[in-house]
């Protein structure tokens, strides 16, 4: 009975977080790329708005590489749960779903054959996404707290640990052979804390966020261009188009380049609750403005 029971709770909890904030005579069908949405210019703008941006806590953008897949996380706001989401195009037409509870940060790599989750995975199957899997002793340790994994098209990942005051680490391949992480520089761990980085698929850049005296509010993001010495530049602000005083973090470059997804969450409001947050999105060219010339 108690099987039961639970079952029918997770039912109506999926029904509630895939239920829309709008009705369906209020938005039209989401058909074209970016599930149907006009693309920002150098100004970010709220990504899919009654779609992926809703009253929920709409986080953690990831596009699979043929962009007919769009995966976020979503905190239901009745429910208080975290649940993954996915926007399939089909018959181009996007169809959502809820993929499963969240587990870590999801981000696809650039193959899109694993969506890697912190200190775990999925690998893509012929019926969807495998059981989560984990990266082994390497990873996955007591004393090291993993939020957000990415990978690059090497296979090189970067990583946070939320459990050591906040700190960036990566992960190289060499003859083949996963290398032990190492932390990275202090040009990336400076400021209170680093968390959430997005490492580009061909290792040109790294983004990721953090609180400094220099910035713009609670938290900014950041990026990091790789030197041609191998070695990683000097942290550079994105600036005030994309930080603004509230939180900016998370931030993602979509497979064909062309934008740079972030997650916001305004400052507190007055009556002293925590805001939600939303994916927003913007031109890929506030990166390549900032990016050194040669």
């Amino acid at each position: 009975m108690k099987h039961i029971f639970n079952s029918i709770i997770l039912l109506l909890s999926i029904l509630i977080i895939s239920s829309k904030s709008y009705s369906q005579d209020e938005f039209p069908v989401l058909e074209g790329p970016y599930l149907g949405q006009k693309p920002p210019g150098l100004t970010p703008k709220t990504f899919a708005p009654g779609y992926v941006a809703t009253k929920h806590r709409d986080y953690s953008g990831s596009f699979t590489p043929d962009m007919k897949e769009f995966y976020f996380t979503r905190k239901d706001v009745y429910t208080k749960k975290w649940w993954l989401i996915r926007f399939k195009l089909e018959n181009n037409q996007w169809q959502e779903s809820v993929v499963g509870a969240r587990v870590g940060r999801p981000i696809l790599a650039p193959d899109g054959k694993i969506m890697h989750l912190g200190n775990k995975y999925m690998e893509r199957t012929s019926n969807g996404w495998s059981e989560i899997k984990s990266l082994g002793p390497m990873f996955e340790r007591e004393d090291w707290g993993i939020m957000r994994l990415s990978a690059s098209a090497k296979g090189t990942y970067v990583f946070d640990d939320y459990k050591n005051n906040d700190v960036i680490r990566i992960s190289t391949i060499k003859d083949g052979k996963r290398q032990p992480p190492k932390l990275m520089g202090s040009q990336i761990n400076s400021g209170k804390w680093t968390a959430h980085p997005f490492i580009a698929p061909d290792e040109s850049y790294l983004i990721w966020d953090s609180e400094k005296n220099d910035g713009y509010g609670d938290q900014d993001l950041y990026i990091s261009f790789r030197e041609q010495d191998g070695s990683w530049g000097a942290a550079i602000n994105l600036g005030e188009k994309v930080n603004t005083n509230g939180v900016e973090s998370g931030a993602y470059v979509s497979p064909d380049g062309k934008y740079l997804f972030f997650n916001r969450t305004p400052i507190q409001t007055n009556d002293g609750s925590d805001p939600e947050g939303d994916i927003y999105w913007v031109d890929s060219q506030v990166i390549e403005m900032l990016r050194p010339k040669q």
